[in-house]
């Protein structure tokens, strides 16, 4: 049977818990998962700083599981992010993909689109990960809304207007600029399970940034990269 490292990089246990229930319930059996929480850092990743400090954090992380459980199939960053990616695909011998990679790689299948998450401190992190896979130019829209994860994890139907408005404006952006966003993801692993719920009130189809990050590491279970 496959088995899926899924870390968490910040400290906060019912991220962990929450990304192994979405794990669970996405690949079902099939694969053995075991999860983890950063040994140290930040409860909640807000920008360089602390998306620095999760990076050490998580390249700890799976030292210490594979040490205690022995190898994995492929490793998940469970943050909108991808602390470390780089530096795991460097070091790791197993695939490695973060949220933040797999949404982007999903979305631009079917072209340009955009992005929404919590917190303004993600806008230059994220667009320095979509360079560094090719995927800029690709990437049209980015809107930030001023709260963060965390926070719009707390009030869900606060943080779905905040969303729902925020996916509005990153498809009138990317038309302003006559280039139509073909999907919009929602990224961030406190947000899991908001795309669904604001499916039927934004016109293009919405990606959920867990999902896309448990698909494309299952899916590197039988296509290594």
């Amino acid at each position: 049977m496959p088995r899926l490292l899924l870390i968490n990089p910040n400290t906060t246990e019912s991220v962990t818990r929450l990304l192994a229930g979405a794990a669970a319930d996405r690949l079902g059996n099939s694969v053995e998962i075991t999860a983890v929480t950063a040994p140290f850092g930040v409860s909640y990743i807000t920008g360089e700083y602390s998306l620095a400090v999760a990076a050490h954090a998580t390249l700890q992380a799976r030292e210490q599981a594979i040490a205690a459980h022995g190898a994995f199939d492929a490793c998940l960053i469970g943050c909108f992010g991808d602390p470390a990616l780089q530096a795991l695909e460097e070091l790791a011998l197993e695939p490695v993909t973060g949220l933040a990679e797999a949404s982007m790689r999903q979305a631009a299948r079917s072209g340009d689109f955009a992005i929404v998450t919590g917190g303004h401190g993600w806008r230059e992190p994220l667009r320095r990960l979509a360079h560094s896979i090719g995927l800029l130019d690709t990437l049209i829209a980015l809107e930030t809304v001023d709260a963060s994860g965390a926070q719009l994890k707390a009030d869900p139907d606060w943080a779905l207007r905040l969303l729902g408005q925020a996916c509005h404006a990153a498809i009138g952006r990317g038309k302003a600029a006559g280039r139509t966003p073909q999907s919009v993801i929602i990224g961030g692993a406190g947000l899991f399970g908001y795309a669904r719920a604001l499916e039927r009130s934004v016109p293009v189809p919405l990606l959920d940034s867990v999902l896309c990050g448990l698909d494309l590491a299952a899916e590197r279970f039988v296509k290594p990269q």
